[in-house]
């Protein structure tokens, strides 16, 4: 099965790169959920320098197609939102099932994909939580300065608080680099 990764990966990559949405990464325009995929993988590897395919596969399909339902098409506020991303948890597994299967990949590698993508046992499962830990430091380095510019201070600090909260240690001694300096 040479090469299945590479194939997996690119397949995701195509996907995502469809996104109608940028964002710019070391000033470049480059469609968001590719870039947001690349970012993930790239802070995996530094959370855990000997990634598991699965978690690597995980990394770069966290948010495949994510624009395809968008949260506007959900109620308003927290429950909305919580429902929302709970649908998107299992409309990504089931996308990067349909990839993986396609390449060859066995069902105990594809479950094991879409557990980590669904945050299965987030705090209990270290390759989940490297994950959540990468999605933040992502969230972080590209969208902190937005928010803390569109949110009154108190509801800014309360976002930034609930995401480190998220964190393991190291995770929250890597985002310091991002925090405002009376963080």
């Amino acid at each position: 099965m040479e090469g299945r990764f590479e194939r997996a990966i690119a397949a995701i990559d195509a996907a995502n790169a469809d996104d109608p949405y940028t964002i710019a990464v070391a000033g470049e325009e480059r469609p968001k959920e590719l870039a947001h995929a690349e970012l993930v993988t790239t802070w995996v590897r530094r959370l855990r320098p000997d990634p598991s395919e699965e978690l690597l596969l995980a990394a770069r399909a966290h948010h495949l197609r994510r624009w395809a339902v968008p949260r506007a098409s959900y109620p308003e506020g927290r429950a909305g939102y919580l429902r929302w991303r709970r649908d998107l948890h299992r409309i990504h597994a089931r996308d990067v099932a349909e990839i993986l299967q396609r390449e060859g990949y066995d069902e105990a590698s594809v479950r094991r994909v879409q557990d980590i993508v669904q945050k299965r046992n987030l705090k209990s499962d270290p390759e989940v939580q490297v994950l959540e830990d990468a999605l933040c430091l992502v969230f972080l380095e590209t969208q902190l300065d937005e928010l803390v510019e569109r949110l009154e201070p108190e509801k800014a600090a309360d976002v930034l608080t609930k995401t480190l909260e998220k964190m393991t240690p190291e995770g929250r001694r890597l985002a310091t680099q991002f925090l405002p300096s009376n963080q």
